[in-house]
């Protein structure tokens, strides 16, 4: 087992990168993982990425505050009120709840698998790939009509079995949860904007568990200091936020198109460096 001490610049420049990749539809996984092997011949680990993820759901709590209090307040409320319970709000407490079951089973049976066998990069270039073609199916199909308003159960226990499908890097969980939105006929920014507020629970649980073998990596890989960890989390935390706000912004006048030409040639370009040996796979 080789386990290096991660540098300063290691540290910020994978911070950059998650705070960049996160709620972009390109696998923030799957680029921690290879800007990792591609630079320093070694992997950050998953535990690193998923308490990073902390700085990024932060920035998600902080966007979208008023409406998480909002849909807070109304679940509730809802809770001892019947007549509060045809309000979309508490609706949509529940629709995140139950959106979050899958990845939180999932994640548990597999979580030993994520942190190995997942982050092998022949996997991680072809998942690259394959789900662009999803996502293009997505937007091409996709009606587009459905604003968030008119999100129902049914589309949250799609969208959230989605999500599950970011713990292999590679898949994206905005590219996961945003493409299945749009299968159902959701407008690009209806689906981006539930992406964003189920992803809290599911990352924020992931990155806490995470925490102690962040600081003690049980395989290969880079072992960040606490303060690193700090720096590294609070950079993810600030681009992410301007991530997010540019993301809402561009999917209401632009396509995915954009996200599956960029995966596409990512993949693409990791098959060549593991075909000629320039990048290891593991």
């Amino acid at each position: 087992m080789i386990v290096e001490s991660m540098t300063w610049l290691q540290a910020i420049v994978l911070g950059v990168v998650q705070g960049l990749t996160e709620f972009l539809p390109i696998s923030s996984s799957g680029h921690l993982r290879i800007v990792s092997e591609l630079f320093w011949d070694t992997d950050a680990g998953a535990s690193f990425t998923a308490v990073t993820q902390l700085g990024t759901e932060a920035a998600v709590l902080v966007y979208f505050a008023r409406d998480i209090w909002r849909i807070a307040m109304a679940w509730f409320r809802g809770l001892f009120d019947p007549d509060k319970r045809g309000d979309h709000d508490y609706k949509m407490g529940w629709y995140v709840i139950v959106g979050t079951i899958p990845v939180g089973i999932l994640g548990f049976i597999f979580k030993d698998q994520v942190r190995t066998g997942a982050r092998n990069l022949w996997l991680v270039a072809s998942m690259l790939i394959v789900f662009a073609l999803v996502i293009a199916a997505a937007e091409y199909y996709g009606r587009k009509r459905r604003p968030i308003e008119q999100l129902t159960l049914k589309d949250g226990v799609i969208m959230g079995s989605a999500q599950a499908l970011a713990l292999i890097p590679g898949v994206s969980r905005s590219g996961g949860t945003i493409s299945a939105g749009l299968f159902l006929g959701l407008t690009r920014e209806a689906a981006a904007r539930y992406s964003f507020l189920l992803a809290i629970p599911a990352v924020t649980a992931a990155g806490l568990f995470s925490l102690p073998d962040a600081f003690a990596p049980a395989g290969e890989g880079l072992n960040a200091s606490g303060a690193q960890l700090i720096v590294a989390t609070l950079i993810a935390f600030v681009i992410g936020y301007v991530t997010i706000a540019w993301l809402l912004r561009f999917v209401v006048d632009h396509s995915m198109y954009w996200f599956v030409g960029y995966r596409i040639i990512l993949g693409l370009l990791v098959f060549g460096l593991l075909g000629t040996g320039v990048i290891s796979a593991t």
